[in-house]
């Protein structure tokens, strides 16, 4: 996840300082949006810290996790488990529809999604909006597993913000993948109505938006609330989540809307063999079972 900025603890204003969270070679990510909780990895050097125009940039090598990008203090990305997000976030959308052809990624700079989406035949066109061009170079410096989506000639790179796109670019694409920072700060905008008014009409009719939904251990309320107001928009609007464990209490959901089409909890499109050997978590079967929520969860959000 990339776009605009996360907060740890503090405001944008004071500026969060990765380097103050590796404490005793562990690095320590609390969160205003998991109180009373924290996750830690094992540092074992520092390869990249600097602040650039939006938000403080930590790479760190990790004793177990492989490289991890940090923004603002909070985790984006390690190499041991980035897969689980970065496959579940393209695929769920694109699998969902028959023939998407043009694809719009707003946020998602460190190229993950794009590596997935690049896995689709179908597509002709595949077009990023991130904010933050650090987060693209250093990507592509210590996270290639990830930022090789960016070598695909289907690719176009937009260094700006994603809403502005959208209003220059409507009715042109037939997923919208939003794979955005948590909503404080700068970035609580993308978890806002207007925010997926925008993406509605910048999709093309049958068209689908999947975005990063937060976590419903943590945040049904804000989860329930968006999703009320978003089904006044679109056709349909449903949650489906992966687990990770490096990302807040272990799971992290995706909101994924229809704009004249059905439900997406049934794939209308099957990877190939050869495509399928090369995803480590998504299947057909995943697909499906993303959707069934835990009662709980359920209740709170759609009842």
């Amino acid at each position: 996840m990339s776009n605009d900025s996360k907060e740890a603890e503090g405001t944008p204003e004071q500026g969060i300082n990765g380097m103050d969270l590796i404490i005793d070679g562990w690095f320590h990510e609390r969160g205003i949006l998991w109180p009373g909780q924290a996750m830690s990895l094992q540092v074992k050097k520092v390869i990249d810290h600097h602040r650039s125009l939006y938000q403080d940039v930590l790479v760190f090598e990790s004793t177990h996790h492989g490289n991890v990008l940090v923004l603002d203090g909070v985790i984006q990305v390690t190499e041991r488990d980035e897969h689980s997000y970065q496959e579940m976030i393209a695929h769920l959308p694109l699998y969902a529809h028959p023939e998407p052809k043009r694809v719009l990624v707003i946020g998602g700079g460190d190229g993950g999604v794009l590596r997935e989406i690049a896995k689709h035949e179908c597509v002709e066109e595949i077009v990023i909006c991130e904010i933050d061009k650090d987060v693209i170079e250093v990507s592509k410096k210590y996270l290639p597993g990830l930022a090789c989506g960016y070598s695909d000639p289907r690719v176009t790179v937009k260094i700006m913000d994603g809403a502005k796109f959208m209003e220059e670019n409507q009715n042109h694409f037939d997923v919208i993948i939003t794979d955005s920072s948590d909503p404080v700060g700068p970035a609580s905008v993308l978890f806002e109505t207007p925010f997926y008014k925008g993406m509605h009409e910048a999709l093309r009719e049958g068209g689908i938006v999947c975005t990063q939904g937060e976590c419903m251990w943590l945040h049904i309320d804000l989860i329930k609330p968006l999703i009320n107001s978003i089904q006044r928009i679109y056709t349909d609007v449903g949650y489906a989540y992966t687990t990770i464990p490096t990302y807040p209490s272990g799971q992290i959901g995706f909101i994924i809307a229809t704009k004249g089409r059905g439900k997406c909890d049934v794939p209308a499109r099957i990877a190939s063999e050869e495509v399928q050997k090369s995803l480590k978590y998504y299947s057909p079967e995943l697909h499906q079972a993303s959707f069934v929520l835990p009662a709980f969860a359920k209740r709170a959000i759609f009842d």
